[in-house]
């Protein structure tokens, strides 16, 4: 936000200054909020509210028996490993299948929501720009209102869409209900978790930090309990509650109301917070630093080390874990097709591997690929971070020159999505190579084709680059919506029947299916040179403008 808006927003709070009230101003800076999200909150909202029933359509395609959904659900669907993945599943119905596929939209829901609360409430104050709308006349509790009223909003209509898309694909009505909403709380309450990290927290990083703590704490607590069958431990986190409605079997209510009352409970802390301590700080003491800087903290590199490092070690952890359950999977997924013609051709052509349980370990490869590339685009977009913080400034006023600057930057956000995928072709391969028998042949079969998709991934790490250097002021929003383009493209591009010159648009189509046979090294090396040419323009770019004051 520049000063020219916040002035502009200041303004009219004054207007409305007559009133008074903790919550005046409230409604211009929900409208800020919606003005400034305006391309990415659309965007995200329409790709995941589409996901639940194309899902829906593909199941009632592959499976239009009720005998052909009771196999699937006896071999795959309740199978340990997918349970703890996606969630439980309640019933053999398309709907019941539909929405334990869709289990994950409650975490990246949740995920989104609070990061979206996060930067409009912290981010804001530890930029500054909160101090200056609060020389206005604006209520205190006004900036933590707007940013949830605007994130419980979006999350709401979001609900919405998902249970309309889903009775468009005739479903029942009620479960279509229950699972939408089970949505849409999940976001609201990580929406005020990330509103109380924000209160207890001096920086944004930090309460991004404590929030994704939280959000990961949820996530393993409901995985632990699903793939154990511990009912109680599965309803002790919030994930768990929200996959507790029983969607298109015998829909349960209570918890979506729980999970309300949490919600309540948790935003009317975080109010109480607000209200309490002084503008800039966190009820937290933020611990401080040694004195001295060390020896790793005397170039560029190793101050992106230490700005990325947490964020590359929980990636790679998290990384670990998936493709352990993953693998663990892959068995099920390759028995559960057996008699079904239909699924057997659509795995080999997505996985490029007449295996079906390779087949479905290509796919999801491909998916894994996405979240990579999540974590380059956030590594290179922390140099849009220290830069609007004025933080890079300082930095390069000493004998740090900008292209040193940006190439240490640029190592964790290329060299990061390489680790996080080797990581899961790791595990990926271990647990199926436990699993079938042949350790040794499996691992370095799944970690090839993981490290297959590390070219289409620098491509949009390359993107994010350009972006910061040619257009800074809108790289962030940019950035991010191409990787919601990408994950559009490839989940509902077939499904929507798009041309193909729309599909090539992505990286991701290009990258090679390298389980069924020899690599072909053409794609890769052309989608690597792309990768180099989108990040050199950048970095011209960046050396040729200025850096805000």
């Amino acid at each position: 936000m520049s000063r020219a808006a916040a002035a502009r927003v200041g303004a009219t709070s004054r207007a409305a200054a007559g009133r008074g009230g903790p919550l005046t101003g409230t409604r211009h800076l929900a409208r800020l909020i919606l003005r400034r999200d305006r391309v990415l909150l659309p965007i995200w909202v329409l790709v995941i509210a589409a996901l639940p029933a194309s899902y829906a359509a593909t199941y009632a395609e592959l499976y239009p028996t009720a005998a052909q959904r009771a196999g699937y659900l006896a071999t795959t669907a309740s199978n340990p490993s997918v349970e703890a993945l996606l969630g439980p599943v309640y019933g053999d119905s398309v709907g019941a299948l539909a929405a334990q596929r869709a289990g994950l939209l409650h975490l990246i829901v949740g995920l989104i929501s609070l990061l979206v609360v996060v930067r409009h409430t912290r981010t804001e104050e530890e930029a500054g720009r909160r101090e200056l709308l609060g020389a206005t006349v604006l209520g205190r509790a006004a900036p933590l209102a707007a940013a949830l009223l605007v994130t419980y909003a979006a999350d709401l209509l979001l609900g919405l869409l998902v249970a309309g898309g889903l009775v468009a694909t005739d479903l029942p009505a009620a479960g279509s209900v229950a699972f939408g909403l089970s949505v849409t709380l999940a976001g609201m309450f990580f929406a005020t978790v990330g509103a109380l990290a924000a209160q207890l927290t001096e920086s944004a990083g930090a309460a991004r930090g404590l929030g994704l703590a939280a959000l990961g704490v949820a996530y393993l607590v409901r995985l632990a309990g699903d793939a154990g069958g511990v009912e109680w431990l599965s309803r002790l986190s919030p994930l768990g509650l929200a996959q507790r409605t029983h969607p298109y079997t015998s829909e349960r209510w209570w918890p979506l109301a729980v999970l309300a009352g949490l919600t309540a409970l948790v935003g009317a802390l975080a109010s109480r917070l607000a209200a309490r301590r002084d503008l800039g700080a966190g009820v937290l003491p933020q611990r401080l630093g040694p004195a001295t800087a060390g020896a790793a903290l005397a170039g560029p590199l190793g101050l992106a080390w230490r700005l990325n490092r947490v964020a590359l070690i929980g990636w790679t952890v998290g990384a670990a874990a998936l493709g352990a359950v993953l693998g663990g999977a892959a068995e099920a997924a390759g028995g559960a097709v057996d008699g079904n013609e239909t699924v057997a051709r659509m795995m080999e052509r997505l996985g490029g591997t007449a295996s079906v349980a390779e087949a479905y370990l290509g796919a999801t490869l491909s998916i894994t690929a996405l979240a990579a590339a999540g974590y380059g685009i956030q590594a290179a977009l922390r140099m849009r971070a220290e830069e609007t913080a004025q933080r890079a400034e300082p930095v390069l006023a000493t004998g740090v020159s900008r292209p040193r600057w940006l190439l240490g930057h640029l190592v964790f956000a290329l060299l990061g999505p390489a680790v996080v995928l080797v990581v899961t072709g790791l595990a990926t391969g271990l647990a199926y190579g436990l699993s079938s028998g042949d350790v040794a042949g499996r691992v370095p079969r799944l970690t090839g084709a993981a490290l297959a998709h590390v070219p289409a991934v620098w491509v949009l790490v390359g993107v994010a680059v350009l972006l910061f250097g040619l257009l800074p002021r809108v790289s962030v929003g940019v950035a991010w919506a191409t990787l919601a383009a990408c994950l559009l493209l490839g989940q509902l591009g077939a499904v929507l029947e798009l041309s193909q010159w729309l599909l090539d648009l992505s990286p991701f189509t290009h990258t090679p299916q390298v389980l069924g046979g020899p690599v072909p090294r053409t794609p890769l090396l052309a989608l690597t040179a792309v990768a180099a040419a989108l990040s050199a323009a950048g970095l011209l770019a960046f050396r040729r403008r200025d850096l805000p004051s």
